[in-house]
C-alpha cells in the first residue's frame, strides 16, 4: 500500500499529517466535514506535499519524524524536498543496495496525478462519508486490525463499507479517532519498546486534534463560472487550487513529488544518498513488537526489499506497507470502592484467604492511577496455591470495573480454559454480553464489556480494557514470549491496572514481591482449610538407568502400591516422551492389577485418556508436564520421577506437587520426588510449599484437623 503525506501551515506552525484518500483531505481542510455541531474547522495557510504515492512505511515515517522548524515559513520548494529525503535516507540506500545486489524489484508503481485529491467523483456524500466514519471509528475503539481483518469485520457486520471504507478511516484519522500506522516500521531514536508511537506533529490519538486550533475562517465563497461555490477562506487560503495557475480546488505545488518515483530511480537515489545523513533503520512489527527479519519484493509498494514479521504470520502478513488501524480508547475508569472481606465472603461465597486477598486487589482498583513511570498500566499478583479457587476471586474484581462503565478481559493461555471459564462468567454476570475469543471463535467481532480471550487474541487489541487479568501467567505459551508479553500489555489502557493469577510467579515477579515493588496478596491455603502435602523425597535410580536394566526400583513399587491400596488415583510424571512406552511395560508387570496408561502431548487419544483418567477407569496415568495443569482429579497422589531433570523448574513441581490434596474429601494427598539427587529446584519448590502452609497457619486460615 502507498499513502501521502503532506504538511499545514497555520498559524502556530506547520503540521504533517498522513493521507490514504487525499480527496478526503481536501474536503476536511475546505471545512465541509465538520462533525460536531458548532464546530470549525482549523484554518490552513498553506499546504505543502512532501510525497504523494509513497510505500506506507515511508510515509509513515516521514510523518512521524515530522518536527516543526521556525526556518520552514522560509523555505523553497529544493529545502522542502532535501528535508524529506533526508529522513528517509536509511530507507533510499537500502533499496539501492538491494537493487544493486540483483534484488527483484516488482516494477514502477502507478504514476502520480499532477493535481492531488481533485477527482471527487467516486467520493462519498459528506453526510454519509460522516456517518461511516464515525461507525468505523466507534467499531475499532481499542482495536488493533490489519486492513485484511478490518474487511473481514465489515463483512459480517457493514458490508456497505466495504467499497469505501478507507475514505471513511481517513476522515476517522483527520477527527482524531483513529490512528493509521504501518504494521512493520523502524523505530525512532527514543521510542524503542514503547507502546505509544505517535508522530511528532501528528494526529495520534487526541480526540481534540483539529479541533483546538481553531482559528476562524473567512466564510468568503467564490462564485465561479461552472456554477460551483469555492469557500476562499481555509480552503484559499491553504492553496487548494488557489494562487497555483491551475483549474479546481485540490491541487497544491509538490516539491517532494520526485521523491515518491526516488524509489525506483536508483541513479537520483544515489545522489541523495550521498547528499544526506540518516540514522539506520530498525524494522519492528508494531502489532506484536518482535523484529521483522524478511524482506521480499512487494508489488504493493513497488519496494524490492519490503520488511515483514515472521512471528505473528497466523493471524495475518504484518509488513512494511500492511495498513495497521488503531482505534482511539476511551479514558481508563477506576474500580468502584472496595468491599470490606465480610461482605465479599457473603456476596461471593468466597473463603476468609480469598475475601482477604480480593478485597485487597479491590483496593488496589479504587486508588487513583496515572500509569507507573514507564507509561504502563500498574500491576497486581495474586498469588493463590494451586486450587485455591482463583477463578471466584476475580468475580468481584470484574463486577467492580464493570460497575464503574469499564471494559475488562480475563486472558489465559489456553484455549480449554477459555471453554471452561466461558459458562461460569455467563453465570456470574448475566446481564453482560460477554466476547469469548479463541482460534475458530464465532465471537470474533463482537463487541462486550467483558472479554474472555486465549492470548494470542491480544494481539488484535490496543489500549482497550480497562482492567486486565492473565491468569496462568507462566504457564506456556505465555511464559517466556516476549510478544504475547507486548500484546497483553497493549491490551490494557495507560492508566488502567493488570491483575495476574499464579500459584507459581516467575522469579523475577518473586523478587519484586520480596523487593516491595509490586503490589500483590497472597492465598496460601485451597478452600478446605487444610494444609498443601509437602513433598518427599525418594532416591532411586534415573528413568534411563531403570530401562536399560529392564526393572524398577522396589522402593517405588512400594510406594505405588501403597497409593493404589488406599484407592488413590496415581500422577506419574516423567521428562521424556519417549520413555513413556517402555515405562509403560515395566510399570504393567509390576503393577498387574492396576489399569495403565500413558499420553503426551504427541499422543491423538490424549483427551479421550484423560477423560477416562477423571471417570476413575484409570489407576495410573503416566504423562508429562502436559499435564501438569488444568486436570483436577479428586483422590489422587503424584510421583514425580527423575525429579532433578533440568526440564523439572521449581515452577513445574510445584504445578505438579498441586495435582494432590484438592478435594476436601482427600486433602493430604502424597507427592513424591524421585531421583538420584536432591536438587535445587526440588529444594525450592519443597520451601515455596512450606512457606505458603505457614502463612496459612500465622493467619490463621487451616481448619483444626489441618493443622501440621
Amino acid at each position: 500500500m502507498r499513502a501521502a503525506v503532506y504538511t499545514v501551515k497555520q498559524s502556530n506552525g506547520w503540521e504533517a499529517y498522513l493521507s490514504i484518500d487525499p480527496r478526503v483531505d481536501v474536503l476536511w481542510w475546505k471545512g465541509e466535514l465538520s462533525w460536531k455541531e458548532n464546530e470549525v474547522t482549523p484554518a490552513a495557510d498553506r499546504v505543502i506535499f512532501l510525497g504523494v504515492s509513497l510505500p506506507l512505511g515511508w510515509a509513515v515515517k516521514l510523518h512521524r519524524s515530522f518536527t516543526y522548524r521556525k526556518e520552514m515559513e522560509r523555505w523553497s520548494e529544493a529545502a522542502w524536498t532535501s528535508y524529506a529525503r533526508e529522513i528517509l535516507k536509511a530507507e533510499l540506500d537500502q533499496e539501492e543496495e538491494l537493487l544493486r545486489a540483483g534484488g527483484d524489484s516488482p516494477g514502477v508503481p502507478e504514476q502520480e496525478s499532477e493535481q492531488t485529491g481533485t477527482d471527487q467523483r467516486d467520493l462519498l456524500h459528506p453526510h454519509k462519508l460522516l456517518d461511516y466514519a464515525d461507525w468505523l471509528a466507534k467499531a475499532l475503539r481499542g482495536r488493533s486490525l490489519l486492513e485484511s481483518e478490518v474487511e473481514a469485520l465489515l463483512t459480517e457486520r457493514r458490508p456497505e463499507l466495504l467499497g469505501c471504507w478507507r475514505s471513511a478511516a481517513q476522515l476517522a484519522y483527520l477527527q482524531g479517532r483513529l490512528r493509521l500506522e504501518a504494521a512493520v516500521g523502524a523505530e525512532l531514536a527514543g521510542e524503542a519498546g514503547s507502546l505509544e508511537r505517535d508522530g511528532a506533529g501528528g494526529a495520534g490519538l487526541r480526540e481534540d486534534v483539529g479541533r483546538d486550533k481553531q482559528l476562524g475562517r473567512s466564510g468568503r465563497v467564490e462564485h465561479r463560472e461552472d456554477g460551483h461555490e469555492r469557500d476562499r477562506g481555509a480552503a484559499g487560503r491553504a492553496g487548494w487550487g488557489v494562487g497555483t495557475g491551475r483549474e479546481g480546488a485540490g491541487y497544491v505545488k509538490r516539491p517532494g513529488r520526485a521523491l515518491a518515483r526516488a524509489a525506483w530511480l536508483p541513479a537520483l537515489r544515489g545522489r541523495l544518498a550521498r547528499r544526506f545523513a540518516a540514522a539506520p533503520a530498525h524494522p519492528r512489527c508494531l502489532r506484536c513488537g518482535s523484529a521483522a527479519t524478511g524482506r521480499t519484493a512487494c508489488a504493493a509498494c513497488g519496494l524490492a526489499g519490503c520488511a515483514y514479521c515472521e512471528a505473528c504470520l497466523a493471524l495475518g502478513r504484518s509488513r512494511a506497507c500492511a495498513l495497521l488501524l488503531r482505534g482511539a480508547a476511551l479514558p481508563a475508569v477506576r474500580g468502584t470502592a472496595a468491599m470490606d472481606p465480610a461482605g465479599l465472603r457473603h456476596r461471593w461465597g468466597l473463603s476468609a484467604a480469598q475475601a482477604e486477598a480480593a478485597g485487597a486487589a479491590l483496593g488496589f482498583l479504587a486508588e487513583p492511577r496515572a500509569g507507573s513511570a514507564a507509561g504502563r498500566p500498574e500491576r497486581f499478583l495474586l498469588w493463590a496455591v494451586t486450587g485455591a479457587g482463583k477463578t471466584e476471586m476475580i468475580f468481584p474484581l470484574l463486577e467492580a470495573v464493570l460497575a464503574a462503565g469499564g471494559r475488562a478481559l480475563v486472558a489465559t493461555p489456553r484455549r480449554d480454559v477459555v471453554l471452561e471459564l466461558a459458562p461460569r462468567l455467563a453465570k456470574a454476570f448475566p446481564a453482560e454480553s460477554i466476547a469469548v475469543l479463541y482460534g475458530g471463535s464465532r465471537d470474533r467481532w463482537a463487541e462486550g464489556r467483558l472479554a474472555l480471550a486465549t492470548t494470542h487474541q491480544l494481539l488484535r487489541f490496543y489500549q482497550c480494557f480497562d482492567l486486565v487479568i492473565i491468569d496462568e501467567l507462566d504457564a506456556f505459551p505465555f511464559h517466556n514470549d516476549p510478544m504475547l508479553a507486548f500484546a497483553a500489555e497493549g491490551a490494557c489502557k495507560p492508566g488502567g491496572a493488570f491483575i495476574y493469577l499464579s500459584a507459581t510467579p516467575p522469579q523475577t515477579m518473586q523478587r519484586e514481591v520480596r523487593r516491595g515493588r509490586l503490589n500483590h496478596a497472597r492465598v496460601p491455603v485451597r478452600f478446605h482449610g487444610f494444609p498443601l502435602p509437602v513433598p518427599k523425597h525418594l532416591k532411586m535410580p534415573s528413568v534411563g538407568d531403570c530401562l536399560k536394566r529392564g526393572r524398577l526400583p522396589i522402593k517405588l513399587i512400594q510406594a505405588l502400591k501403597h497409593s493404589l491400596e488406599r484407592e488413590a488415583q496415581i500422577f506419574l510424571f516423567v521428562a521424556r516422551i519417549v520413555q513413556i512406552d517402555r515405562l509403560l511395560s515395566l510399570l504393567r508387570r509390576a503393577l498387574p492389577g492396576a489399569v495403565i496408561e500413558g499420553t503426551s502431548s504427541q499422543d491423538p487419544e490424549r483427551v479421550d485418556k484423560v477423560a477416562a483418567f477423571r471417570r476413575r477407569e484409570i489407576s495410573v496415568l503416566v504423562t508429562t508436564t502436559i499435564l501438569e495443569r488444568g486436570v483436577t482429579v479428586p483422590r489422587s497422589d503424584v510421583f514425580v520421577l527423575d525429579a532433578d531433570d533440568r526440564l523439572f523448574d521449581e515452577a513445574s513441581l510445584v504445578q505438579m506437587a498441586g495435582r494432590a490434596g484438592r478435594s476436601k474429601d482427600d486433602p493430604k494427598g502424597r507427592v513424591v520426588f524421585a531421583s538420584r539427587q536432591w536438587n535445587r529446584s526440588q529444594r525450592g519448590a519443597c520451601a515455596q510449599i512450606r512457606t505458603m502452609n505457614k502463612i496459612a497457619r500465622h493467619k490463621g486460615y487451616l481448619n483444626k484437623g489441618g493443622v501440621q
